[in-house]
């Protein structure tokens, strides 16, 4: 049996290219493949041809070769997608176990249509054909998967890809696929025991370094990676087991430059001393947050999995993961309130004169924008910030396959997902002193080219623990009873927990009726909770303390800030300052309240969805003729029933009272799926279906807050006003149509080139909406006549558009262009997207649309040498972010190019027969991530700098 857990169509798709599979556990390989040896003489191929006009089946002689390496990893790709009748793309093993990847996501970018958006230098969250992570769905091994983030994009940094056998994305899915995205869905799949020949002992071990260092005191630079394999067949080959571990300890470090913004110059205060070049209210740099980060994250997982297969007519199989995920993060540095700084220096603060506004100097303008000048009143905040996650995920999957009676065979399968998470948000600030005291500085500033790195000056030592206060340095932090010198830090701890359990009844059959084959029916009830909690305090100076000293034995090292052109910042242990109690303390913690309440921002953060899906599901297989042309594929038609129920906290006015809201919708949604091998390894494929994509989970949740204008309601301005979510959400659906054509030769080589058209129904989007407020009015209200109707804000289903692409994709060996080309490869794609949705009646930029996305990656390998070197590139796109509240945001992406390359060498006989060693770069080039604001690309907002990424690994395998 040479797939893995596939769903190989007929024969007749095979064609006579030889079939491989390469598999690798963390670099090392383990691959077979069957040839079909050619007739030795005339006479045996006379009797076989006889054989086949006596309606006999024709016996190959089967022989074991070796196909390891990138070749074998590539043909085992092209395999699966030449044999699948839906629109897929896939990558094997070798594809992700011989690339320096943190997540299968990095690896996943690199096939046609297929995107990443970098956090924190890693690939984590993965955009399908120009459409974000929310619009995508994980399978593990065909079983829905939660998630460990807020929503329903998958972090697939969770995954250690070790431990995965392939990855199947599907572009046009047929109904037996359950879960499936709206514009995609991607099926992880992990080993198959019995599907192996003999037993497999395999293992890996890489050291990894980073080329900024160690950016703050404290923080690793090197870290490593180490995973196992152990796979095994018992009981004359009816009992397989598969067992693998994979841990990790990988540094990232990331120079952070953040603009805040850019707002037009006034003149007017009389602070400012600028020159007669500022007329016309120029753009200038609201402020700036210059930051050192550097991150760890540890990750141990297990999978293990059972097979029994005593007969053809009984299987059972048993799939178990589990990982635990966690990630060290600390951020040191400052942040410069320029123009926006307090009591800016267009509004002047009569009342604070002992603290004046920031004053500009030496300006520069140029095209509307300052591109230079000096900064004078500034009082800089110097940050000191701790975040960890802590992640555990778990899924276990029970199977069995059975033949029934009158040909029928049935499957059941039970599936259960969890997560449970808790991040650790600390933030701490200081500076020269509390707000009007302390020292100010002179800030020098020059914009970069085109949104790159700005550079700045400053004139005070802020590494100089003499100069440095604990304390809210800029009053940000306002005073009141309980905050009498605002505050010196912010705790936030917010916590998810999510859970999916699914039962899947299944019955097939084989069928003759016209051109179907193969009758497969069934039903899928899925079960999932998610729930948010959040945890936040002030910190303020212990015993209302206006500031306080950083203790001796809390100072760190200095962190340096000269790649933004700054000095050296003092550091100070976070956590360690955080945990002191008793007398000595340094922080006490306060609530964030709004009046008599908790911040209702704080309980707008919690909430829980309830979601039960169930899916009716009927498909039949095609195999028929179309003339002489063979055509295999499938129609089928899945009916999905949603039931949802949002529990949140609904504000009157100052009182919080729970609210919970259930809604139910359904939706049909058929597919069609049609592959004609038009000539010898020349396939033309087909498909239509109907997708959808749920709403995100905080969009569903029933936080509201109403308010009441008792002044002098009007039609614009009514007496009932709201906001919050909308628990009445329905999916977004869309109507798609895929075609392709694609071109096998040479064992590993083909060219496709596919088309595609979603044409969205709707589209989620916010909006003010009238509504009929009469559930929270009062008795007395309703003696008044008060009018009940009035305008709700939040997200509404409202009117989509659609997106439309071009994908072109190659694999050329070269040997096809020449014998003296041996060993050599090239991989290409280019994918050309664009869109059209108008929610409002206007265009909007959809998140996640890049127009081009192109990968390109030229490898060789013979005798045991492989080297390999591949570019990943988008074009700019709107990406969607975390922001400083743990809310969501979109900000304009700059294009990137990243570079990773690998050499390795590979020990086939001797004494170190089985040893493979490799050396590994990834971001190659250094690419930074970059942000910018209002459609200029001059107008830079954020600018991370990663570094590389080097890995050095030997493998060994049995």
């Amino acid at each position: 049996m040479l797939d893995v857990n596939l769903r190989l169509r007929r024969t007749r798709l095979l064609g006579s290219a030889a079939t491989g599979m390469a598999l690798v556990f963390g670099g090392m390989n383990v691959a077979y493949a069957q040839t079909v040896e050619a007739p030795a003489t005339a006479q045996e191929a006379a009797e076989e041809a006889a054989d086949e006009a006596a309606g006999e089946d024709e016996q190959a002689t089967l022989d074991t070769i070796t196909v390891t390496g990138i070749r074998g990893g590539l043909q085992n790709s092209i395999n699966i997608k030449r044999n699948e009748t839906s629109i897929v793309e896939a990558i094997s093993a070798e594809d992700i176990g011989k690339l320096p990847d943190v997540s299968v996501a990095e690896s996943l970018a690199r096939l046609p249509g297929l995107a990443i958006q970098r956090t924190d230098g890693r690939g984590q969250q993965l955009s399908i054909r120009g459409l974000g992570p929310d619009f995508t769905t994980a399978l593990l091994n065909g079983r829905e998967q939660v998630t460990v983030g807020d929503n329903r994009g998958v972090e697939f940094d969770q995954y250690p890809s070790e431990l995965l056998s392939g990855v199947v994305v599907y572009k046009s899915p047929d109904a037996g696929l359950l879960g499936q995205g709206l514009m995609g869905t991607v099926d992880l799949r992990t080993i198959r025991p019995l599907n192996q020949n003999g037993q497999v002992l395999a293992f890996n071990a890489r050291y990894e370094q980073n080329s900024l260092g160690e950016l703050n005191d404290g923080s690793d630079d090197t870290g490593y990676r180490l995973s196992g394999m152990y796979i095994d067949q018992f009981a004359n080959d009816t009992i397989g087991v598969a067992l693998g571990f994979a841990t990790i300890s990988s540094p990232s470090q990331v120079e952070r430059f953040r603009n805040w913004g850019y707002p037009n110059f006034n003149g007017s205060s009389p602070e400012v001393t600028g020159s007669p070049t500022l007329a016309g209210n120029p753009l200038l740099i609201g402020g700036a947050d210059v930051r050192a980060q550097s991150n760890t994250i540890e990750r141990n997982s297990v999978i293990g999995t059972f097979e029994y297969e005593p007969s053809e007519a009984f299987r059972v199989s048993v799939d178990a993961f589990f990982s635990d995920f966690q990630e060290d993060q600390i951020l040191r540095g400052m942040e410069l309130p320029l123009a926006w700084g307090y009591n800016g220096f267009w509004n002047g603060d009569e009342q604070r004169a002992a603290f004046p506004g920031v004053g500009l100097t030496n300006a520069v303008v140029s095209d509307g924008l300052l591109q230079s000048g000096t900064f004078t009143n500034v009082k800089p905040v110097l940050r000191g910030d701790n975040f960890v996650r802590n992640a555990e995920l778990l899924s276990l999957g029970f199977n069995t396959e059975f033949d029934i009676a009158a040909g029928w065979r049935g499957t059941v399968d039970l599936s259960h997902s969890s997560n449970k998470r808790e991040d650790f948000l600390l933030e701490t600030v200081g500076g020269t002193g509390y707000r009007e005291f302390g020292a100010r500085d002179t800030i020098g500033f020059r914009m970069g080219g085109e949104g790159d790195l700005p550079r700045l000056t400053n004139t005070i030592n802020y590494a100089d623990f003499n100069v440095i206060r604990l304390a809210d340095s800029q009053g940000w932090g306002g005073v009141t009873n309980s905050r009498p010198f605002g505050q010196a830090g912010y705790l936030k701890i917010p916590e998810i927990e999510d859970s999916l359990n699914s039962l899947r009844l299944e019955a097939t059959k084989d069928v003759s009726f016209g051109p179907f084959t193969d009758l497969e029916v069934g039903v899928n009830i899925a079960q999932r909770e998610k729930t948010k909690d959040t945890f936040e305090r002030f910190l303020v100076i212990a015993n209302g303390g206006r500031d306080a000293v950083v203790p001796t034995q809390f100072r760190l090292s200095p962190t340096s800030l000269g790649f933004a052109g700054l000095g050296n910042v003092a550091a100070w242990n976070v956590r360690g300052m955080y945990n002191l109690s008793g007398a000595g303390r340094i922080y006490d913690l306060t609530q964030n309240l709004s009046g008599p309440n908790e911040s209702r921002d704080i309980i707008n953060k919690r909430w829980q969805v309830n979601e039960d899906v169930t899916t009716v599901y009927g498909k039949l297989d095609i195999d028929a003729m179309l003339g002489t042309i063979p055509v295999v594929g499938n129609l089928g038609l899945q009916y999905n029933l949603t039931e949802t129920e949002s529990v949140g906290t609904v504000f009157v006015g100052d009182t919080p009272t729970e609210g919970s809201y259930k809604h139910e919708y359904d939706n049909w949604l058929p597919s069609l799926n049609l592959s004609a091998e038009v000539m010898d390894s020349t396939f033309v494929r087909f498909a239509a279906a109907r997708t959808l994509a749920r709403p995100r989970l905080d969009e569903l949740a029933a936080n509201q807050s109403i308010s009441r204008n008792t002044t002098n309601p009007t039609a614009i301005n009514p007496y009932f006003t709201g906001g919050g979510g909308n628990p009445q959400l329905e999916a977004i659906v869309a109507n798609g149509v895929d075609l392709s054509l694609e071109r096998y030769f040479a064992g590993s080589g083909y060219v496709s080139v596919a088309v595609f058209y979603k044409e969205l129904e709707s589209w989620i989007r916010g909006k003010r909406l009238p509504f009929d407020f009469s559930d929270f009015m009062t008795d007395q209200e309703r003696a008044n006549n008060v009018n009940p109707i009035g305008f709700l804000d939040g997200p509404q289903n409202l009117d989509g558009g659609y997106i439309q692409g071009l994908e072109f994709a190659t694999s050329i060996p070269g040997s096809v262009v020449s014998e003296a080309l041996d060993g050599f490869g090239v991989i290409f794609s280019a994918s050309f997207n664009e869109s059209e949705i108008k929610p409002d009646g206007v265009a909007i930029t959809v998140p996640g649309l890049s127009d081009q996305i192109l990968n390109a990656t030229l490898f060789y390998e013979k005798a045991g040498f492989q080297a390999r070197i591949s570019n990943r590139y988008r074009d700019d796109f709107l990406g969607e972010i975390t922001i400083f509240d743990g809310n969501r945001d979109t900000r304009q992406i700059r294009g990137e190019s990243v570079v990773d390359a690998q050499i390795g060498y590979s020990f086939s006989d001797g004494p170190l027969s089985g040893l493979s060693m490799l050396l590994q770069a990834n971001n190659l080039g250094n690419e930074p991530y970059r942000t910018y604001a209002n459609g200029d690309t001059r107008l830079g907002i954020d600018h991370h700098t990663y570094g590389t990424n080097f890995l050095f690994g030997v493998s060994w395998k049995r």
